[in-house]
């Protein structure tokens, strides 16, 4: 059996059927045209684009038109790199990732992306190969500032969190003052004053503060100091009403209370806000030589520990110093050690951070009297343990043993003089400021010789203990006066890095 053409009326016959049934193949549609010929849409946007690195948003708008007037919808159909854009329904192209021209994430590595753009009228499309390119964003060089001079003893920065670029300056003596670091101007009335409720002997004193992450409306903040019988606090402020620069003293609330007998030394005195809101508490193991009380390795003992509690609820009504709840996911929640413990075997974690970017944690816990260790922590790390007092750093100590249980130092230096060594690890933050060079760099210090270091984040990695020779010294030279006892680093709300010395001085790292 053979199937014949229809010959030429034949086709003409079922062309002017279908045409009167509103039917359509391939190329006729069935609406808004009344029968006519569907067209593709076109691109009308170019085939190319150059964009400067670190730009988010949209870096490019994709335009088409379609002759029949249908409504038009793009996305993404191929490229060598497609995964690194992402597109909205009306053709707005974006990075998933801001670009970095000095680390270019294209399939070539030149820094020109190649992506296939799709524009589709529910019938037809047509494709658009776009390449963007990625240019230099250049601000490489920078300087350093001082910004402050005539604090007495600061500590500890933070940022005043309501876009004013202003800083917190945490004072030994028991003061918390703001600084405009723009003018240089330091206010007149303190923020705080709490210089008569605490003992300042030793290293004691008002360490450490952190304010919540709703303190724009709520005001309310912490601090960690030694009051005058030695014991560590947690405590709990209220700005005064109406005046987020101005404490209330008479809101402040014991939260949680360390005792902390005998030595002065090693309270530790850092706390700060994780990425999951809970509130970080770095406890120093409670001092004297080689931790003679074991705190650092009791993991019953609130000391030589870095604390994890959720400031949020009160699981502890009856208790008027426990003013806290436990997360669930802290590693003695349920038994087995004090649920506040979030890792243990520190000596004194003094100055510390998170990453905004990685949610790493990053300790600088100052050694016994051969090495200083920079620890490092990614959230799923609890219960972590570095090994004081069986190990400083990497090497054992008292009689201890390398055991697989402790958790390596990610960085560690060596004391005496030399350009890479010291005698007081002062932990830093990892740079993500203006200055496209340093983004990435962990900087940190030694409190003693004044010593300033980096080195990429990418170089700290959990198991490993990267050598001194591995730091990249930084003579930060100032415009005035000069960098010596660094006891503290800080960052503004614009990721500007300031370095705050002992002797009363802040400067901060800029764009030249």
């Amino acid at each position: 059996m053979s199937i014949r053409s229809p010959g030429l009326a034949g086709a003409l016959a079922l062309s002017m059927l279908l045409a009167a049934c509103g039917g359509s193949g391939d190329s006729l549609s069935g609406g808004g045209g009344g029968g006519t010929v569907n067209r593709a849409p076109g691109f009308t946007s170019a085939g190319s684009v150059s964009v400067a690195e670190n730009s988010d948003g949209t870096v490019y708008t994709a335009t088409a038109t379609d002759p029949d007037g249908n409504p038009l919808t793009y996305s993404l159909s191929g490229g060598a790199d497609r995964t690194a854009f992402q597109i909205s329904s009306a053709g707005a192209l974006s990075f998933v990732s801001s670009p970095d021209f000095e680390a270019p994430a294209d399939a070539n590595g030149d820094n020109v992306y190649q992506v296939d753009i799709r524009v589709d009228d529910g019938s037809l499309a047509a494709t658009l190969s776009l390449s963007v390119t990625v240019t230099n964003g250049g601000a490489d060089a920078f300087r350093i500032r001082r910004v402050a001079s005539g604090f007495v003893e600061p500590l500890f920065a933070a940022p005043v969190p309501d876009g004013s670029g202003r800083l917190f300056v945490v004072q030994r003596g028991g003061r918390i003052r703001i600084l405009n670091p723009a003018t240089g101007a330091i206010a007149a009335q303190p923020f705080l004053d709490v210089s008569g409720t605490i003992g300042t002997s030793g290293e004691r004193g008002l360490l450490g503060f952190a304010t919540a992450p709703d303190f724009a409306t709520s005001g309310v903040f912490y601090i960690y100091a030694t009051n005058s019988a030695g014991t560590n606090e947690v405590r709990r402020f209220t700005t005064a009403a109406g005046n987020r620069d101005l404490a209330d003293p008479a809101s402040g609330d014991v939260i949680l209370a360390v005792p902390h007998p005998g030595a002065s030394n090693h309270n530790g005195g850092w706390i700060g806000f994780g990425p999951d809101d809970f509130l970080y508490i770095a406890s120093g193991d409670g001092g004297g030589t080689g931790d003679p009380n074991g705190n650092a390795q009791n993991r019953s003992a609130l000391l030589g520990k870095m604390l994890r509690i959720d400031v949020r609820s009160d699981a502890f009504p009856a208790d008027a110093s426990r003013d806290y709840a436990i997360p669930s996911g802290n590693p003695f929640a349920a038994s087995g050690g004090a649920p506040e413990v979030w890792a243990l075997g520190l000596r004194n974690p003094f100055r510390n951070s998170f990453d905004t970017v990685s949610g790493a944690l990053l300790i600088g816990d100052v050694g016994q009297g051969a090495v200083e260790e920079i620890d490092l922590m990614r959230p799923t790390d609890g219960g972590a343990n570095f090994g004081w007092n069986l190990r400083e750093g990497s090497e054992p100590y008292n009689g201890g043993a390398n055991d697989a249980g402790f958790t390596l130092p990610v960085a560690e230096y060596g004391h005496g003089n030399g350009p890479t060594q010291g005698d007081s690890v002062t932990g830093g933050y990892v740079y993500r400021g203006p200055v496209e060079a340093l983004r990435g760099l962990y900087f940190f210090g030694d409190f003693v010789n004044g010593n300033i270091w980096s080195v990429p984040l990418s170089r700290l990695v959990p198991g490993q203990t990267l050598a001194a020779g591995a730091f990249t010294i930084r003579d930060l030279a100032p415009d005035a006066g000069a960098i010596d006892n660094v006891a503290s680093f800080a960052v503004d709300q614009s990721n500007n890095l300031y370095i705050i010395d002992f002797d009363g001085e802040i400067f901060v790292i800029e764009p030249a």
